[in-house]
Formats: C-alpha cells, structure tokens, sequence
C-alpha cells in the first residue's frame, strides 16, 4: 500500500458530494487538483463502522465502509453546523509507525494526534481540498452544510485498519477549524437473514389418527387422511387434488371436516421408516389442549424452526387423540392393524 510521507506530495481525494436541496443527489470531483478524473466505481458491500464527533455547535458522523471491489470509502455526513473538509485521516489501534502527516494546514498536530488521553500514530490521510472558500463560497464541494455528505476514498487495505478517524477542517459554522478525532466505533448488527424464498414448505404422506400404540411404540389403525398425491383408498378421506400436502393443509382439513376436534388432538408424532415406524420428534398438546388451529400451527413452526428440507424426507405424522373421539368402523372392529398397513 503505498502512503504519503511528511513532506512529501498531498494524496487528493476520490469525493463524492452530496446535497439534500429538493430531494435531488448531486454527485461531484473535487479530484481535479491531482489530475484524477475518473472516479472509482463502488458499492457498498454491507460491512462498516460508524464514527461521531460533537464539538462546540458542530456535530458529524463517518461512515466507514467496504465496498466491493475491497476498497475502503468514509462517507461525511454533518449532522449540525457546518464545515470545510480537508483532510481525513484513519489509523488502527495497533499501529505504532511514523505517523503520516500532509503537512501545512492540512496537519493534525497537537489535539489531532490526541485521543481519550492517548498519543495516535496516523496511518493514513487522503487530502481531500485546500482551506479557504475561495470564489465558491458555500458551493465549495468539500462544503458541507447540516444534511450534507462527502464520501472519500481512503488508502486502507481493509476495514479492521480503520479503528480511528481524524477529521481536519476549517470554515467550520462561519470561521473555526478542527482537529477533529473520533474512536470506539459501532458496528452496525448483521441484519437477520430473510428465509430462502426457494426452500419449499415440507410436505407429508399422510395424517393418521391413533387412539393408542403398539408394542413398538407405533399408531394403530384409527382413521387417515391421504396426500394429494398418495393411491386413493376406499373409505380413506384425501386431500384435496390442488393441495399441496402441508402441514397447514391438513390442519385445514381438520378444521373444515370437524374431526377430530382441535382440543382432543394430544400429541402431534412425527415418524419416519415403516418396520417397525420410528420417531423423529412430537409436538405435545399444552395442558388443555391446543385452543384452536392457529395454536397447532404456531406450535410446529417452533418444533420445525431449525430443522431444513432434507429432515422431512419421507416423514408422517400420527395425531394422538382421546380413544372415545375415535368412531367405530365396522370393517376394523376388534382388530389393531398397524399403520404401515394404511
């Protein structure tokens, strides 16, 4: 990486200035000085740190940050008063090398290489204009007014070199100037990350409602309701075609064809494999029951909340409900057949 020493040429600054007036973005080079036309071409990649900095009327905020390309951009935002930006310098904690200094007005001698009673080696600095308002007066780029911004290109290989920032700049709220230097910057949190929009809900077999369990912990026969895509059976009610076996879906039948009652629904099991069938994880019923079909559905969205698609291969679920809510059926009276059987 190369760095200006003392006394050597200013390093100009990238900048891009932005004003609030009518809603409209206005975008200019302050890089003519140095000859450099042609900006860099960034975006924001998410990661950054926010520095403040409040003084007697003056008040701003740095946004340091990373953009795509790797390259390393703060952007200048006055948040009360007004100033000129000159310099901007950067260091990180643990550096302990010559401290890089512009020289002349641009210098952060004295109060600038001071921070919360410690000494501060810069790393770095970008020049981003010369002191003075000229002929531009206030439309000077570098000017900035409350609500305005400036982003500058910064010489750091990455995001972990910037630890502190000074700020050198003069015509702050009508004639002051400032060394300003800021430490201790947030860091934004990571936002939480959307679901996958792609991951499809899981999907079942079939629902089977049990009134007891075999010797292997498996559900009797007592009634089932089929997937949409599962061999119709005789006297076995069925999802609807246009389905697409939910679990959402099924309680949706349930609700619709007015059994079992949500209240009488024990236990929720779900179960892989067919010889014998094998648990995988159950939802029981709170103390009461579940109090209506929204609470069912609530309940498996925590129960299933970490598990992905890969974990709902070939699963079904068994109800458990109260045996007196379980009706007879003639054809099956007095025998327990096992579900695998369904």
């Amino acid at each position: 990486m190369s760095r200006m020493g003392n006394g050597g040429p200013p390093a100009h600054a990238n900048s891009r200035h932005t004003r609030d007036e009518n809603d409209q973005n206005q975008t200019e080079d302050t890089s003519a000085e140095s000859g450099q036309d042609d900006m860099t071409d960034t975006s924001d990649s998410g990661a950054e740190r926010l520095f403040s900095f409040s003084e007697d009327g003056l008040s701003y905020t740095v946004r340091v940050f990373e953009n795509e390309d790797g390259s390393v951009s703060a952007e200048i935002t006055v948040d009360e008063g007004s100033m000129d930006v000159n310099a901007v310098y950067f260091s990180s904690e643990d550096y302990d090398g010559p401290s890089e200094n512009l020289g002349g007005p641009l210098n952060m001698n004295g109060g600038g290489s001071q921070f919360e009673g410690g000494s501060v080696s810069w790393e770095g600095a970008t020049e981003v204009s010369r002191p003075g308002l000229g002929r531009e007066g206030e439309d000077k780029p570098s000017f900035l007014s409350e609500g305005e911004s400036i982003t500058v290109d910064l010489d750091a290989a990455s995001l972990d070199e910037v630890d502190l920032i000074g700020i050198r700049a003069t015509s702050v709220n009508g004639g002051d100037s400032i060394k300003g230097v800021s430490g201790n910057p947030e860091e934004p949190d990571e936002p939480d990350q959307p679901d996958d929009p792609d991951e499809p809900d899981a999907t079942y077999p079939k629902v089977f409602f049990a009134s007891s369990l075999n010797d292997n912990d498996a559900p009797n026969v007592g009634l089932a309701i089929l997937g949409p895509d599962e061999e119709p059976q005789d006297g076995v009610n069925q999802l609807d075609p246009d389905a697409e076996g939910t679990f959402a879906d099924y309680v949706a039948f349930l609700e619709d064809s007015g059994f079992p009652e949500i209240e009488d629904i024990e236990t929720i099991v779900f179960y892989e494999g067919a010889d014998p069938p094998e648990e995988a994880f159950r939802i029981d019923a709170p103390e009461g029951g579940f109090e209506d079909t929204d609470a069912i559905l609530a309940a498996y969205e925590d129960a299933t909340s970490e598990l992905n698609s890969e974990d709902f291969e070939n699963l079904f679920i068994a109800m458990g409900i109260d045996e007196d809510q379980v009706p007879e059926d003639d054809d099956s009276e007095g025998e327990e057949e096992e579900v695998a059987a369904i």
